[in-house]
């Protein structure tokens, strides 16, 4: 009776594919590659950040910028494509939503409280000349929010402890899984309407056009009102464009023609994405004045169709799978959860060394993604570490009897 209530809540959401998509799992994994990378380059652009490399400077701040305006769309896209087919195959169930809610934030109170302090320390060290060791900032970082208002620079705002740093993405990801789960439960053919409006309204240069529209107005109408804070109850701008792109995945996931014309459009919206680029990079470099209405307008041109291309590119072809796949898919999350704790640890005890900006940026980029790996492996194979696979944001470990017992379950 109850696998009858779960099929009629799935049905209505479901059926254009039933295969996995494996080219959503190659844009997530080369997504978090791509913000490795990133966040590397942000320590030495001119840009604030956490800590601050000697060579800091705007040499790369351009190639910075052919990845700043859909770097974090492409993963909420693609998030919301996963939470789709999530609910496709698992129904709109309580258990579904317990269940994102332990993946998404025992990680996210496990980053406060263990993996983002040493970035914390490491920047009240450089930014404020914090004085005392890691145990004496600790003591302040876990008082109440207000204890961090000490480290604050006039006319820039405050640090204000605990923080989650890089780890802001898991509780709006969170937010919008249960906003869908919610509208879904309310109205469970949401989705397949949705794809039925959008395939429509997106079909021909429709795909091309409005949503750059969109991207540009709420870019026009909000960035300067509410600036990026990643602060989740203010961050209304950061809403207006990453809960659409989330959206979208979702319908994307279910609507195959929707896939189909990314795939059919991708070398076109990789012309344009990388036109738009150069024209902002020529109009910066000439110190062209520009309307602020076309600024916005080439800047969400590149946005959108540098995400086309990489969906429909993906599509054509990455649609396979593989172990590498398989391993890389599983390995994303952990690496995501401590990359940016190893580049600024990486970094600081690189200084004394003086390496070149260049052989440096390589060595933290390698060595961030190295040791990320290693310490999956050591969460895969070392079992008395398997307590800690919830808060790394993986599965706990099904072991033999477990498995047993859940074949002898089906079996009956």
């Amino acid at each position: 009776m109850q696998h009858r209530i779960v099929t009629s809540v799935v049905s209505p959401v479901a059926q254009p594919n039933s295969a996995r998509q494996f080219y959503l799992d190659w844009l997530r994994i080369l997504a978090f590659g791509l913000l490795v990378i990133f966040h590397v380059g942000m320590y030495y652009v001119t840009w604030e950040w956490h800590i601050k490399s000697p060579a800091m400077g705007s040499g790369p701040e351009p190639w910075m910028r052919l990845l700043s305006p859909w770097r974090m769309d492409l993963l909420f896209l693609v998030s919301g494509a996963a939470t789709a087919l999530l609910i496709r195959r698992n129904g709109v169930t309580g258990a579904l939503i317990r269940e994102r809610a332990s993946r998404l934030l025992l990680p996210l109170l496990f980053g406060v409280l263990v993996v983002v302090p040493p970035q914390a320390y490491l920047e009240v060290l450089r930014r404020f000349n914090f004085v005392g060791t890691y145990l004496d900032f600790l003591g302040v970082y876990l008082q109440p929010w207000s204890q961090g208002q000490q480290f604050c620079v006039p006319g820039a705002g405050c640090l204000i402890l605990p923080t989650w740093n890089h780890l802001w993405y898991l509780p709006y990801l969170f937010c919008y899984t249960a906003l869908l789960w919610g509208a879904l439960r309310r109205w469970p053919r949401l989705l397949d309407r949705a794809s039925v409006v959008l395939t429509e309204a997106l079909a021909s240069w429709g795909l091309l056009v409005w949503p750059v529209l969109l991207l540009a107005v709420t870019r026009y109408t909000l960035s300067r009102q509410f600036p990026v804070t990643h602060a989740l109850a203010d961050d209304w701008f950061a809403h207006a464009q990453y809960l659409p792109m989330f959206l979208f995945g979702a319908v994307l996931a279910l609507a195959s023609p929707l896939a189909a014309a990314s795939q059919a459009r991708r070398w076109l919206a990789l012309a344009l994405a990388i036109g738009a680029w150069a024209l902002m990079e020529w109009a910066r470099a000439s110190a062209r004045s520009v309307p602020a209405w076309l600024g916005v307008l080439v800047w969400s041109l590149m946005q959108w169709c540098a995400l086309l291309a990489a969906l429909g590119f993906a599509r054509q072809h990455l649609n396979v799978d593989n172990a590498a796949r398989r391993y890389l898919t599983e390995a994303v999350f952990p690496l995501y959860i401590v990359h940016q704790t190893l580049i600024i640890l990486l970094a600081h005890s690189l200084r004394p060394a003086a390496l070149g900006a260049g052989l440096e940026a390589c060595v933290l980029v390698l060595g961030t993604l190295v040791i990320s790996l290693l310490l999956f492996e050591l969460l895969r194979r070392v079992p008395w570490l398997d307590g800690l696979r919830p808060f790394m944001g993986l599965k706990r470990r099904v072991t033999s009897d477990a498995l047993f017992s859940a074949t002898r379950i089906r079996a009956s």
